[in-house]
């Protein structure tokens, strides 16, 4: 760290605390060349993740993108505030976790329907009619068919 009196690289830490959840630590600083104490601050910058849309082109991945896209599915429903963005950040951790730098958009598309299936049913519909670009009534009906059928097989399993 360079001091911002002298410019010299040599310096010591005096003081160290985090901030934010430990996200961000801050530093108090004294430069051994001019003795000038100053602060500086760390944070945890995360390698960027690259999604591979369907045509082949690669973009940064827009968290914000995805957090729109689940609210609008999740619109007049009854699910608790800021669920949209918890399912994004859980999507998010999974991505990261998988240990890639690039990740095919199927793969995200895939874990928000998890997510907004586990979440409310309308809602992971919605989404899905849109993402997986329903043909027919009768793919929307199988769709929902397998809906129903999840339904009734997890009462059974409590039994």
């Amino acid at each position: 760290m360079r001091c911002p009196q002298c410019e010299s690289r040599d310096s010591r830490v005096v003081d160290s605390r985090d901030l934010d959840d430990a996200a961000t630590i801050r530093r108090r600083r004294e430069c051994s060349a001019c003795g000038v104490r100053f602060t500086t601050y760390e944070r945890v910058e995360a390698a960027r993740l690259i999604v591979i849309k369907r045509d082949g082109v690669r973009q940064e991945f827009d968290r914000d993108k995805l957090a729109a896209g689940l609210r609008k599915a999740l619109t007049r429903r009854p699910v608790p505030v800021g669920a949209a963005d918890r399912a994004v950040d859980e999507i998010e951790t999974v991505l990261r976790a998988g240990g890639t730098a690039e990740v095919d958009s199927a793969r995200v598309g895939e874990l928000a329907m998890e997510k907004l299936r586990a979440l409310d049913h309308i809602a992971y519909i919605r989404f899905a009619s849109v993402y997986q670009s329903f043909e027919d009534l009768a793919t929307l009906k199988r769709e929902v068919d397998s809906l129903f059928a999840q339904r009734e097989i997890v009462p059974e399993l409590a039994r």
